[in-house]
């Protein structure tokens, strides 16, 4: 029997189109699989829609009619990146209406979410962080000048927010740009070393196993423009050596078991002389054929259709595992 698979796409935050790519990469590579899809979209001001059909014309009414598309759906595909979506919130919606769905519940998305909860996670199980500090941004004005620095929104993705300042100009422009993103804001000091992010899956029965790392090449600040631009070069696998690769794949571990982490999740690091330094964890990173997750996937022999595929096939009520029993695959 042909399982049928609604993708939820779009969102109600600066990752909005972010989120449609990812969408709509998912849903054709599910279709090209053999899966019965549908997609929904909540549009940018809260309102949901089926395909190109609006859905209800207030947001409860417009909700519960995206409800009753979910309910007679075998497994959920959330693809919405952010805020109101890879936050738990969609997690929540699904544990509710008692619906499998794709990727990792309430608990793993709000705290994965949250910039400056993922560092005292990390701190906790011996990963290092960059130093910083948390701000509120009602406060921006009294921030006194910190020199080499990265300010980021303690609660976005894609980079939107995030900018390095060198001096007390770019700081104070720093600052503003990110709280027009989140209230709280993240100060961390520069990091000198390589970018290297991991993936992890969690496959149906349990196991979970990381991907081969991926380097990521820019010529500054690895931000949203350069993401989207095509000027930043991904290279995959990384060219670091065997200590450098177990280093990094445990912390990528130890990151996804102890936030308990489902699906996929990337795992963002600097390796430094003195080992792998955590930057951020993304329950629901970037899914084209072309992100850097489905990359790091194709070159440890598993394509994106597949990878989709296993995703679905992973998928549970929200709640109702225990990470705990998982086993690492060899």
């Amino acid at each position: 029997m042909t399982q049928r698979i609604v993708v939820i796409g779009g969102g109600e935050n600066a990752e909005h189109d972010v989120s449609l790519a990812t969408a709509t990469a998912v849903a054709q590579a599910l279709r090209s699989g053999g899966f019965d899809v549908e997609e929904l979209t909540i549009d940018r001001d809260g309102m949901w829609r089926r395909g190109a059909d609006a859905l209800g014309s207030q947001a409860t009414s417009s909700l519960a009619a995206a409800l009753s598309v979910i309910e007679r759906a075998d497994v959920v595909f959330p693809a919405v990146h952010g805020p109101s979506g890879e936050d738990g919130t969609l997690a929540a919606l699904c544990a509710l209406a008692h619906t499998p769905m794709v990727g990792s519940g309430l608990r793993a998305g709000a705290v994965g979410m949250d910039k400056w909860a993922t560092k005292l996670v990390a701190e906790a199980v011996g990963i290092h962080t960059a130093p910083g500090r948390l701000v509120a941004a009602a406060e921006i004005a009294d921030i006194e000048f910190e020199t080499d620095v990265v300010v980021k929104p303690a609660s976005a993705g894609s980079s939107f927010g995030v900018a390095l300042a060198r001096d007390v100009s770019q700081l104070h422009d720093a600052l503003r740009c990110a709280a027009r993103f989140d209230d709280r804001i993240l100060i961390e000091d520069v990091v000198a070393g390589r970018e290297i992010d991991v993936a992890v899956l969690r496959e149906a029965d349990g196991c979970r196993w990381a991907s081969p790392p991926l380097e990521i090449h820019t010529d500054g600040l690895f931000d949203t423009q350069s993401k989207y631009d095509g000027s930043a070069r991904f290279s995959v696998p990384a060219d670091i050596d065997s200590a450098d690769r177990a280093a990094l794949t445990g912390a990528a571990l130890r990151m996804f078991d102890a936030l308990g982490c489902a699906g996929v999740a990337r795992i963002d690091f600097f390796l430094t002389d003195y080992g792998p330094v955590l930057s951020e964890l993304n329950t629901m990173p970037g899914m084209t054929a072309e992100s850097q997750v489905p990359r790091m996937f194709a070159a440890a022999g598993l394509p994106y259709e597949q990878l989709v595929a296993r995703l679905v096939d992973a998928a549970t009520v929200p709640g109702s595992t225990s990470p705990g029993t998982e086993r690492v695959k060899p």
